[in-house]
């Protein structure tokens, strides 16, 4: 059950989800979505029952101790809201959990129930996928949407997608059809470095995200930590022969494929979201900002 208690009433508030497991490439999007809560300080109002919805052979349930005292942690999906600051300050209901096991639909229903309950006015929801792209690349980043206005509006692809779909694709689509209007971005990560973490895809969802709701999103230690994982990459890729000349196959591909307009497209984003921070009083980079993410198309919706 939804409890809904103790909520204030929200400001243009969007939704924004992932969810553990077939959806989420190195962790991508449930870390994203983390970071927001961690940084804006979200406070937990309500979760989904999980008998409802999980398999506990899948998804094992965990004992840990509090002052002595064994307590369980059950698999479910939680939802908590945000408020950001600002001169247009707006509220982020953020829901984070893993993929249920079963009753797909009832679990978009009883979401859904929830978004229209708080007035919610769009669904983002983050995705990650494995693809044949090179970790040396800024991390493409597809949205995707069932709505052609919102399509059209936003700069979003209109979702052609067919075959096997996790909960973010099942998601979108009740979305679409109890017409709320709902968004998917997907990061495409390398398939031959697909352990978590990735912050590096995890910093390109989130300024895509940053882009389509028009907020800015304090990044903390992430632009750091996704160098670093690019130099361990890198060392572990120059070690490896092989890898390395798959990768270098991978950038020729890639960099052939880029159009010029492409191109100048990512840098006038990234160019305005450095005047964006630098606005909100960050203090500015000594070097000009490096893209860390660009639209592309990937294969998954």
């Amino acid at each position: 059950m939804i409890e809904l208690e103790g909520v204030p009433e929200l400001i243009d508030p969007v939704m924004v989800a992932a969810f553990e497991g077939w959806n989420d490439a190195g962790d991508a999007a449930s870390t994203a979505v983390a970071h927001l809560d961690r940084e804006w300080k979200g406070e937990v109002f309500a979760a989904l029952d999980a008998e409802d919805y999980y398999d506990f052979q899948v998804n094992r349930p965990t004992v840990w101790m509090d002052a002595g005292v064994r307590k369980i942690t059950w698999p479910t999906t939680r939802l908590s809201v945000v408020r950001v600051g600002g001169e247009k300050p707006r509220d982020l209901v953020l829901v984070r959990g893993i993929e249920p096991s079963m009753r797909w639909r009832s679990f978009c229903n009883e979401l859904l129930g929830f978004a229209h309950e708080l007035g919610v006015e769009l669904v983002v929801v983050l995705g990650a996928l494995l693809g044949d792209t090179p970790h040396t690349r800024p991390v493409p980043i597809s949205g995707t949407t069932s709505d052609p206005d919102l399509a059209q509006r936003m700069d979003l692809e209109e979702t052609k997608y067919e075959g096997p779909t996790g909960i973010v694709g099942v998601l979108q689509e009740a979305c679409a059809h109890a017409g709320v209007p709902a968004v998917s971005l997907w990061a495409a990560v390398p398939h031959y470095v697909s352990q978590p973490p990735n912050p590096k895809a995890t910093l390109a969802l989130l300024n895509r995200l940053e882009d389509l709701i028009d907020v800015r999103i304090p990044l903390g230690e992430l632009p750091e930590d996704a160098r670093a994982w690019q130099v361990g990459v890198d060392q572990l890729a120059a070690e490896d022969s092989e890898v390395a000349e798959y990768v270098q196959t991978l950038e020729e591909a890639r960099d052939t494929a880029e159009l010029p307009e492409a191109s100048g497209e990512a840098i006038a984003r990234e160019f305005e979201r450095y005047l964006r921070r630098r606005d909100g009083h960050t203090k500015p980079p000594t070097t000009p900002p490096k893209p860390v993410g660009e639209d592309d198309e990937s294969s998954e919706e």
